[in-house]
Parts: C-alpha cells; sequence; structure tokens
C-alpha cells in the first residue's frame, strides 16, 4: 500500500470517531445553554401569609406577632438557595459561571436579607437600647453577612443554611407561650428604623439606575447645612454614567432588592398592623407595595435596553429607576408618618 493511501483509510478511521465527539460537542453546549435559560428565570413571588400558615401548621405552632415576618425572612433566603440551579453567585462551573444577571439578582436579594436580619437582632427583638440581643439571631445575622461568593472552605450556602437555622429556631421560641425571652415588637420606633435603612438602599439604587445615561449633577453633599465639612475637596458638578458592561448587573440587582422588599414590606403588614392603623399609614404601605409590583414586571426583551430617555429605543435602567424613586419617596412619607404621636 502506496504512503498516499495509508493517510486515506487512516482518514477514514478518525473521521467517524470526529463526527461523534462533535455531535457530542453540540449536544452538551445545547444543554449547557438551555439548563443556563432555565437557570436565569427569577423566582416568582410567593404569599407571605400562606407561607406563613403552611409552615406554622406543619409544626403545630400558634401564629404570634412577629411569625410573619420571621417566615417571610426565612422563605426569601430559602429561595435564594432553593431556586432552579440553586445559588449560582459563586459557581465555578458553567452555566452557574457565566449567568451574571441571576447573580445580581441574587445579590439584591442578599443586601435586603442582611438588612431585614440586622433589623431583628437589633429592633424588632429588643425592648429598649439597653437590652439584651436575641440569642440566635446574634448568630443569624453574622452568618448572612458571609462573602457571596465563597465556593469552599466554607461555601457561601453553607453559611446562608445555618443561618436560617438559627431564624427556625428564633420562630420556634416566639412561637412558644412558655419561652418569654424570645420576643417580637411591633412598635412604631422599630418599623421606622428599618425604614430608614430601606430609604437609603433605595435611594442608592435610584441614583445608580439612573446612571445609565451619562448625567451632570450638581454636588449636593454638604447641602443643607452650612457649618457641613468632609474629609476631601469635590467638585461643584460632577459627572456619572455606569459603564455599559455594569447596565444589566445594576437592573438585576435593583429587580432583587425590589422583590425581597416587596415581601419583607407585605409581612410588615401583618405584623405591625395595629401601628399603621393607629398612625393612619396603611394607605402609604399600600403605595409602597404598588411600585415595588411594578418594578417586578416581565422584561419583553432578551437584553437590557440602554436608549437616552426620550430616544426611540427603550431605557430599562430608567423605567425601574422610577418605580424605585417613587416606593422611596413613599417611604419618606411613611417614616413622618410612624413619627407623629
Amino acid at each position: 500500500m502506496s504512503r498516499g493511501e495509508s493517510i486515506k483509510v487512516g482518514l477514514g478511521r478518525l473521521i467517524p470517531g470526529g463526527r461523534i465527539a462533535g455531535i457530542a460537542a453540540g449536544f452538551l453546549v445545547a444543554a449547557v445553554l438551555v439548563v443556563g435559560i432555565y437557570w436565569s428565570r427569577e423566582p416568582a413571588m410567593f404569599n407571605v401569609q400562606d407561607a406563613t400558615s403552611a409552615r406554622l401548621d406543619s409544626s403545630t405552632a400558634q401564629q404570634v406577632v412577629g411569625s410573619t415576618s420571621t417566615v417571610t425572612l426565612i422563605s426569601a433566603a430559602q429561595t435564594l438557595l432553593d431556586k432552579p440551579g440553586g445559588y449560582l453567585s459563586n459557581d465555578v462551573m458553567p452555566p452557574g459561571l457565566y449567568l451574571d444577571n441571576i447573580a445580581n439578582w441574587e445579590f439584591g436579594v442578599l443586601v435586603q436579607v442582611r438588612d431585614f436580619s440586622r433589623a431583628f437582632r437589633e429592633n424588632f427583638s429588643r425592648s429598649q437600647s439597653q437590652s439584651t440581643e436575641d440569642v440566635d439571631l446574634n448568630r443569624a445575622e453574622p452568618k448572612f453577612n458571609f462573602d457571596n461568593n465563597s465556593w469552599l472552605f466554607p461555601a457561601s450556602e453553607s453559611e446562608y443554611r445555618e443561618a436560617i437555622g438559627y431564624l427556625e429556631s428564633y420562630l420556634a421560641r416566639i412561637t412558644d407561650p412558655n419561652d418569654e425571652e424570645a420576643q417580637f415588637y411591633a412598635r412604631a420606633d422599630n418599623l421606622a428604623s428599618w425604614l430608614l435603612n430601606v430609604e437609603s438602599r433605595l435611594g442608592s439604587l435610584s441614583q445608580r439606575l439612573s446612571a445609565s445615561v451619562g448625567q451632570s449633577r450638581a454636588n449636593t453633599d454638604t447641602a443643607g447645612e452650612s457649618s457641613a465639612t468632609q474629609s476631601t475637596p469635590a467638585r461643584a458638578e460632577v459627572s456619572v454614567k455606569t459603564p455599559w458592561t455594569e447596565i444589566d448587573d445594576v437592573f438585576y440587582e435593583a429587580r432583587g432588592a425590589t422583590w425581597a422588599l416587596l415581601h419583607f414590606l407585605r409581612a410588615a403588614q401583618v405584623d405591625f398592623e395595629q401601628v399603621l392603623e393607629d398612625k393612619n399609614a396603611q394607605a402609604s404601605v399600600d403605595q409602597i407595595i404598588r411600585e415595588l409590583e411594578a418594578s417586578q414586571r416581565a422584561v419583553m426583551f432578551p437584553v437590557i435596553l440602554n436608549g437616552s430617555g426620550f430616544g426611540v429605543f427603550a431605557n430599562h435602567s430608567l423605567t425601574m429607576a422610577n418605580y424605585v424613586s417613587r416606593a422611596n419617596a413613599a417611604i419618606s412619607d411613611l417614616r413622618d408618618l410612624l413619627s407623629q404621636g
């Protein structure tokens, strides 16, 4: 057999194997893409009262003040870990590795979970500033503040599951009529303290969303107080613009934050019902919830558009900023109502 003929025979033997390998690789890539699309879906909203009833009925515990907020915090944290694909922010393999939108959604939820758990530890579970912190909440809140990108030693998921375990212990204790140490205090000052932090978070998100288009802003860092100073001098006018590679990141972080906050406010409506009625503030909470619900409408385009404010194409970030800003303004009004005698 000549050299040329032997080469042809060799190629003939290799081609079928190469085709099989190519087909297998194609199927693998297609499977990864399909799974990635499925994992990228944002979790649906849940009914906080139904979730509370289901959890308490399964444990034969009785619903008390604070049980709805506690169950809602637990459910939101569990959603991060148990949604399709699980917790993806620390994934090092595809498809989780490249799913940055859902990872930013997770971070938005996580920040609100951290803030709400801090409110439990510092305000809701304490009768006054000199009272002792609850032992379970004292352990849960630091666990939620663990690095959200840790893959191993320990993994973020393991820390967050431990935090959920402490919250479940706290829930069992406040629903136990024989345990007087675990408490949830539904007071106007407690609610206002948490809302002050929510207002700050939403204000920051609104500014970052609005910066999707370049803006020149007057520096108002020390406005309103003639004696105010700052460590480093700043220009009277600053230019801000979110890099185009981060626009969708900020958008989905805001989607996650408003998703979590929507559930927490619905829970607060239940546990702080008497406080809100006394302050005639139920309508204010309803309005905040409506704005947050509007922020959860389906995005009818496969990518986050960044058109100019009055241009041909939509700007999803500015639309989201509108709802966030309106909710933020309503929260400010609600805090004013709560502070009134």
